[in-house]
C-alpha cells in the first residue's frame, strides 16, 4: 500500500519511486508534473498548474493514465485531483486486492467528453476493492466517472481493513464506493457504476446528491448487492437515476446504526428508473425494487419500476417510518403475471398505495421505454445469473430509457416537495480549481434537478 506523503520535500523526493511499481513503463507517472526538475509548481508560488487547470500548493494531481499494483491511501487533509479522461487501471493479480482509500478528499474532475474511468486489467467483476472513505474525508466529487469491476474481499492488510473502514471482519466483499462521514459532502453525478461485485454505493453518514447516473449490473447471484444502500447519518437527495439489473434491490434504505450518536437520515428519492432488479431472493422473499427498513422515512416519489420482483417492500418487523415517510405516487410496471401479482395489493410485506399506478394485468400500462430490449425469457423470480435461465440481459448502452411520445407514464407525479438541498452543496476544494479550458470547466455547486411531475429518469 502507498501512503501519499502530504510534505512537499518528501513528495518531491519520492514522487517517481513511489508509483514505480504501479505505473505501466508506457504510462506517464501522475507525479512528473511535480518531479519535473524539482520545480512543483512550475513557476508559480501560489498554484501547482498542468495543461488543465491551476490546483492549490499542497494538492496531488492525476493528469495521466496509471495502472495500480497496490493500494493507495491519500491521507486526512490531502486533496487528490483526477484530471478528465484519466484511466486508472487496478490490477487483478496481486496478493492483496487494489483500493483507493480516501481519508482526505477526492475530485474526479471528468467530462461528458472525457470521462474518468476506474477499471481493471480483467475486466470482470471481482478484481479490485473500490473508492473507500474514511471517518474525516471531507469532500469528495464523482463527476463523469465510469467505475466498473470491483466489490473484491480485502484481506487484514487491505487499506481499508487497516483504517477499520466499512469492514471490522473479513466476511466479503467491498461496495464500488463507500462513503462513512457524516459531516462529510459527496456527489456522484453523471457517472456510470457497473459490472460491480457486490453493492454498487453504500453510506453510512454523508450529505450527498447522487443525480444523472446509471447503475447497472450490480451484485452477484451468491452474494447480492444493491445498487444504492443507505444507512444511518445521511441526507440525500437521489434524483433522475437508471438502475438496471440489482440483483438484489436497487435501493435499500434503512436508518441502521447507532442512533443515539448518529443522526437518523433524510432523504429525497424521486424521478429515479428501476429495471429488472430483485430477481435474485425469491427462496426468502428479500429484495425487489426498493427495500424501506429500521425507521426509515423517505421521500420516495416518482420512481418508473419496470418489471422487478415486488414494489416496494418492508420487512414484517422493524419497517419504515410510515408516519414521517411519503411513499406514494409511483409507477409499477409488470410483462408478466407472476409481477402483476407479486406487485398486488396483499402480496407479502408489499407496501400498497391506492393512488400508485400498477400493472392490473401483464403488460398493462407499458411506459414505453425509447430503447429497451427485454429478455424474452424474462423470470424476476429466476435467482441464477444466466440469460438464459430468465436473468436479466447484459447492459447495452445503447439502451434508452427516458420515455417515448405518448408513454402513459409521462404524468402523475408530483412536485408539492421540498429537495434536501434546494440550493445543492458547494464542494470548495472545487472552489478553489481554475480552470484554463473552458471545455473543462466545472462548477464547485451540485444539486439534484428539479422534480418533474412524470415518472422516472430522463436522459
Amino acid at each position: 500500500m502507498k501512503k501519499i506523503n502530504t510534505m512537499a520535500g518528501m513528495l518531491l523526493a519520492a514522487a517517481t519511486a513511489m508509483f514505480s511499481a504501479s505505473c505501466e513503463n508506457d504510462n506517464i507517472n501522475p507525479y512528473d508534473y511535480v518531479a519535473n526538475n524539482g520545480n512543483a509548481n512550475q513557476g508559480s508560488t501560489n498554484v501547482i498548474k498542468t495543461a488543465v487547470a491551476e490546483y492549490p500548493v499542497g494538492s496531488l494531481v492525476w493528469s495521466n493514465d496509471i495502472t495500480l499494483s497496490e493500494s493507495v491511501e491519500i491521507p486526512v487533509g490531502t486533496s487528490l485531483y483526477i484530471e478528465p479522461g484519466v484511466t486508472v487501471t487496478c490490477k487483478a493479480d496481486v496478493q492483496v486486492p487494489v483500493e483507493v482509500v480516501v481519508l482526505g478528499n477526492l475530485y474526479c474532475l471528468g467530462t461528458a467528453e472525457k470521462p474518468v474511468t476506474f477499471t481493471s486489467d480483467r475486466k470482470k467483476p471481482e478484481a479490485w476493492g473500490g473508492i473507500i472513505c474514511g471517518y474525516n474525508s471531507e469532500e469528495v466529487v464523482l463527476n463523469h466517472v465510469d467505475i466498473a469491476y470491483a466489490g473484491a474481499t480485502p484481506t487484514e492488510s487491505s487499506a481499508s481493513f487497516q483504517n477499520k473502514l466499512f469492514k471490522t471482519t473479513i466476511d466479503g466483499g467491498v461496495p464500488a464506493f463507500h462513503f462513512c462521514n457524516v459531516n462529510g459532502k459527496f456527489v456522484i453525478a453523471n457517472s456510470f457504476f457497473h459490472d460491480n461485485y457486490n453493492d454498487q454505493t453504500y453510506f453510512t453518514g454523508g450529505n450527498g446528491v447522487i443525480a444523472g447516473n446509471i447503475f447497472a449490473d450490480s451484485g452477484n447471484a451468491a452474494d447480492g448487492g444493491e445498487a444504492i444502500n443507505v444507512k444511518a447519518g445521511c441526507k440525500l437527495d437521489v434524483a433522475n437515476n437508471v438502475i438496471y439489473n440489482a440483483c438484489t434491490n436497487a435501493f435499500k434504505l434503512s436508518n441502521a446504526g447507532n442512533s443515539e450518536v448518529v443522526p437518523l437520515t433524510d432523504m429525497t428519492v424521486y424521478n429515479n428508473t428501476i429495471v429488472d432488479c430483485g430477481w435474485r431472493r425469491s427462496k426468502n422473499k428479500k429484495g425487489g425494487s426498493v427495500w424501506v427498513e429500521k425507521a426509515a422515512r423517505p421521500v420516495f416519489v416518482n420512481n418508473l419500476c419496470y418489471d422487478s420482483r415486488f414494489g416496494l417492500k418492508q420487512p414484517k418487523q422493524d419497517g419504515a417510518d410510515m408516519e414521517h415517510s411519503r411513499l406514494t405516487p409511483n409507477y409499477y410496471y409488470a410483462s408478466t403475471a407472476t409481477g402483476v401479482e407479486q406487485m398486488a395489493k396483499g402480496a407479502s410485506l408489499g407496501i400498497w398505495f391506492d393512488t400508485d399506478i400498477k400493472s392490473a394485468t401483464a403488460g398493462q400500462l407499458n411506459p414505453l421505454f425509447k430503447n429497451f430490449k427485454q429478455n424474452a425469457g424474462m423470470d424476476i423470480n429466476c435467482e441464477v445469473d444466466d440469460p438464459d435461465k430468465g436473468a436479466p440481459l447484459a447492459f447495452d448502452k445503447a439502451w434508452n430509457f427516458d420515455l417515448q411520445q405518448g408513454s402513459p407514464a409521462l404524468s402523475g407525479g408530483v412536485t408539492d416537495f421540498a429537495r434536501i438541498f434546494p440550493n445543492g452543496i458547494p464542494f470548495f476544494g472545487m472552489k478553489r480549481v481554475n480552470f484554463l479550458d473552458s471545455a473543462n470547466d466545472q462548477n464547485y455547486y451540485f444539486s439534484a434537478p428539479l422534480p418533474q411531475p412524470r415518472f422516472g429518469a430522463w436522459l
